[in-house]
């Protein structure tokens, strides 16, 4: 059984948006798409989930589609739904939340609780429409980027675009107060070389993907805007989050926060395995 991409549809113009996004995306992965709608008890809801059906199927050629509408709050029927998806796609603002508002209260809670890929279907049309030809993923030092840097290189190949990797790092604190006798890292045996890590994180998906042209950034500064400044010529920007360790759910760092909110085009956050 292929899983589906499951995309969440309130009516919103920005939900619709996402719609849209997610027809080009299950015709790239050759995945079912299916629409769910969250209603209460009572409510009818078959206008605003046949009207999301009939415009994902004008644009669906080939992509075997679904709908359904299922009696729960928002937030809890769609993580209910990742646990069995492909990815869940989310417009940026729900019906009925505030113009201003830069990422809806449904769209952060799936984010922190998900159990699949989270892709918040951001950023003007030209960068919905993939228009760039680039998927740009956000690197860490250790193994808590592998699913997210997997899941970028897939992209960048289905798309048959550059995948752009970066890594930013900083300096230890003391290395500005006097200099070191040597590169910093080799004095810190639990650190890398930055270039490494970029090296070791790309090493198994470059060998799955070899076809895929990959440019590898080092930015010393602050990941937030690195990712940021990278993902602005992007199609795609994807970023990893650790599993919580106390409770279930995702640990969305200040970095996930400040991209799901800000970034320019479509975001995805990948939790760690």
């Amino acid at each position: 059984m292929v899983i589906p991409l499951v995309v969440g549809v309130d009516g919103s113009e920005s939900s619709l948006e996402a719609v849209d996004w997610a027809v080009d995306e299950a015709a790239r992965h050759t995945v079912p798409l299916h629409l769910i709608h969250a209603a209460a008890p009572g409510q009818d809801a078959s206008g605003l989930i046949t009207a999301a059906s009939e415009r994902a199927g004008k644009g669906a050629a080939g992509v075997r589609l679904s709908s359904e509408v299922l009696r729960d709050d928002a937030a809890s029927a769609l993580v209910g739904e990742g646990h069995k998806a492909f990815a869940l796609v989310l417009g940026p603002r729900g019906r009925g939340e505030l113009p201003g508002l830069l990422l809806g209260s449904v769209g952060l809670a799936v984010a922190a609780r998900a159990h699949c890929p989270v892709i918040v279907v951001r950023g003007s049309p030209e960068h919905r429409a993939g228009r760039f030809g680039r998927v740009v993923v956000g690197v860490e030092d250790g193994q808590g980027s592998d699913a997210a840097v997997e899941f970028a290189c897939r992209e960048a190949h289905v798309r048959r675009c550059e995948l752009v990797a970066v890594h930013a790092w900083s300096a230890p604190l003391g290395a500005l107060a006097e200099p070191l006798p040597g590169p910093w890292y080799a004095l810190e045996t639990h650190r890398r070389p930055p270039a490494q890590v970029l090296d070791d994180a790309l090493r198994g998906p470059a060998k799955q993907y070899p076809d895929t042209t990959v440019t590898r950034r080092v930015v010393e500064g602050a990941a937030r805007r690195a990712l940021w400044e990278a993902a602005a010529g992007a199609d795609l920007l994807v970023v990893g989050a650790g599993r919580r360790h106390a409770r279930p759910g995702l640990q969305l760092g200040l970095i996930n926060h400040a991209l799901l909110h800000h970034a320019p085009c479509p975001v995805v956050v990948v939790p760690q395995r």
